[in-house]
């Protein structure tokens, strides 16, 4: 190839004027679009679509008697119209053409050569060399740097025309792919809105699930869960950590990151940790086929598996809070009531109906502690036959909870027989939580709470029930100690008869609703003259044998209290003076025959019946006081009536 150059004079004014020329007749909206270096690597592909739509466009014009090759503005060819048969690709000559084009590029002007001429094409918008158009005319023809230029004209038209095809493309597969990220972006965003919007772990997986059905109809979803879940859905499955090696999804759980798995029969398999602020609760399992899956999706099903944990989280301490605050309400509500009463039977049978509709149970016992038996009695059940029945401490379950202090749970008696239990035997009961009833350190009692399923008390059962425990134990406390102060206050510490201001308050309690009482006064006759002659010690011994007398000569419901000094005094209610009188006449002769020293009584007989004009506590003591007044001026050792 001959290296002489020949060049053209076109200005730059004429090449402006072209440039203005084509773009005033370009859509509006790509008047200012043209390539760029961010356009480099498409920039080849381009050339070479764009010249061989050029090539077939000038098919029958006189163009086509040459070979055309299109380079670009360093020189390199990018497409030839065809093979130069002249030519060897590798050969010098084709060097030279190189070096022809590179040249026409850098002068930014037509050049030719004894063989060839080189048209630089330069962009739109700016003054800049893009490519070169090199011809090598196959006949000799007048004006051909004319033809040359009117052809680099019409590349130039082809290539801008594909470029905007191409950029419209580009564009509206980029609208394409924002439209569906949005699209995706909302979708996520309801999801999640969905997910909080639910107070219960039921309800937040099956949304999780039903939107990802929703979202990926052609997948197979399952979620496997590490914790305890009743959902009733077959999808929701335990998460069993046996298979690590094999199972994805427990890796998954294992790692903390999802995986995404590409299976030999064209299947994705993807297992994504479905976790929150504080564990990692479950993985979500999903399985497509590959045609379906995108690995855009990853990021979107990681953050929605997210949303899921931390909705199932949300879900999870709002229902134990729930829980709590109905233990907590239930507590107090159960204290309150216990604490109304002061009666142990009463506390006893209530906590016994209680504890049954707490838990729904089939039986409930409660056992006191007999202390000085070392035995447990059954005090409340809603099996009557087992009411008052005794047990060892060393039996049965009662005996195990007493021995460790601590509340057990049996799942299934039948199955697990640790040890006999004539309770359990009797109701058919297989499940069982049992609690002591403590008060401080030491057992007052045991509570047995049974059912006739298996497996039918949960943990939480167990809890609630130590903690109920604590509480009946401190009602049980509070109300022995009353009963124990209460005596204390009723009780002569002596004799162990009734105080005083207590028979008073009986008795005015009976006359208000018996029809009719007596009132026995006994006195030990001459009791200075023992105390004098055998000492207060003996005095007291004395006291205390009349007291056991009187004792023994009436009823459980007749009240015998200490009057004062050697005095005593028996209320007999709804009994009129004549069986008074038989009454007292039997102490008076037990008294003489079963103390020693020997010691006599008087006594004294008053009655009162709903008939009389004036019933009080004083007319009554005092008519019995006038009585034993008489007996003790005729001779003691007798019984007078008043």
């Amino acid at each position: 190839m001959h290296k002489s150059i020949r060049s053209d004079h076109t200005t730059k004014a004429d090449k402006l004027s072209v440039n203005q020329h084509e773009t005033q007749h370009s859509p509006i909206w790509f008047h200012h679009e043209d390539i760029n270096d961010t356009h480099e690597p498409q920039l080849h592909n381009l050339l070479s679509r764009s010249f061989k739509q050029w090539i077939n466009e000038t098919a029958h014009s006189p163009l086509s008697s040459g070979c055309f090759a299109v380079c670009d503005k360093e020189g390199r060819i990018v497409a030839l119209n065809r093979e130069l048969e002249v030519f060897d690709r590798d050969s010098r000559e084709i060097a030279e053409l190189e070096e022809l084009a590179l040249a026409a590029s850098r002068a930014d002007k037509l050049l030719e050569s004894e063989h060839a001429i080189a048209k630089p094409i330069e962009k739109r918008s700016l003054c800049q060399v893009f490519a070169v158009l090199v011809w090598i005319p196959g006949i000799q023809l007048d004006g051909a740097q004319a033809l040359l230029r009117a052809a680099a004209l019409h590349l130039r038209s082809v290539f801008y025309h594909l470029f905007e095809f191409t950029y419209v493309q580009n564009l509206l597969i980029q609208q394409q792919a924002s439209d569906k990220e949005a699209i995706r972006r909302d979708t996520l965003i309801q999801v999640a809105k969905r997910l909080h919007d639910q107070n219960d772990v039921s309800s937040v997986l099956n949304v999780l699930l039903m939107d990802l059905e929703h979202l990926y109809p052609h997948a197979k979803v399952d979620l496997y869960l590490s914790q305890d879940h009743v959902n009733g859905d077959p999808r929701v499955k335990p998460l069993l950590i046996r298979h690590a090696a094999t199972d994805t999804y427990v890796k998954a759980f294992l790692d903390g990151k999802p995986i995404v798995e590409h299976r030999n029969d064209n299947l994705v398999e993807l297992a994504i940790p479905m976790s929150g602020k504080q564990a990692v609760y479950g993985v979500l399992s999903i399985t497509m086929n590959s045609e379906y899956w995108d690995d855009a999706d990853m990021r979107a099903l990681i953050m929605l598996s997210d949303t899921a944990g931390s909705a199932f989280e949300n879900a999870k301490l709002f229902e134990q809070s729930n829980l709590l605050i109905g233990e907590l309400q239930l507590i107090n509500e159960l204290t309150k009531r216990l604490n109304q009463s002061l009666r142990l039977n009463e506390i006893f049978e209530f906590a016994m109906t209680e504890l049954r509709s707490i838990f729904n149970a089939d039986f409930c016992n409660l056992l006191q502690l007999k202390k000085e038996m070392n035995t447990f009695q059954v005090v409340s059940s809603n099996l009557p036959a087992a009411v008052n029945e005794i047990y060892s401490t060393e039996y049965g379950f009662c005996g195990v909870v007493y021995e460790t202090k601590e509340p057990l749970i049996i799942s299934d008696y039948h199955t697990t027989r640790v040890v006999d239990s004539q309770l359990m035997d009797v109701t058919g009961s297989r499940s069982l939580i049992a609690a002591p009833i403590m008060a401080n350190t030491e057992v007052l009692g045991v509570i047995m709470v049974s059912h006739q399923s298996p497996n039918y008390f949960s943990y939480d059962n167990y809890k609630l029930l130590q903690v109920l425990s604590t509480h009946i134990g401190l009602a049980i406390s509070n109300a022995s100690l009353h009963a124990a102060v209460r005596r204390m206050v009723i009780t002569d510490n002596l004799t162990g008869l009734h105080a005083r201001h207590y028979l008073n308050e009986q008795i005015q309690s009976r006359q208000r609703k018996d029809p009719s009482g007596s009132l026995i006064l006994v006195d030990i006759d001459n009791f200075k003259k023992v105390n004098d002659t055998y000492g207060h010690q003996i005095g007291d011994r004395i006291l205390i044998a009349v007291s056991d007398v009187i004792r023994s000569c009436i009823r459980e419901s007749d009240i015998a209290a200490r009057w004062g000094g050697e005095e005593l005094a028996v209320y007999l209610p709804q009994i009129r003076a004549e069986q008074a009188y038989r009454i007292a006449e039997r102490i008076r002769c037990l008294v003489e025959e079963q103390t020693e020293p020997s010691v006599t009584v008087s006594c004294g007989i008053s009655e009162w019946i709903f008939e009389d004009e004036k019933v009080s506590v004083e007319s009554l003591f005092y008519r019995a006081d006038m009585a034993l007044y008489e007996a003790k001026n005729n001779g003691r050792n007798r019984i007078f009536l008043g």
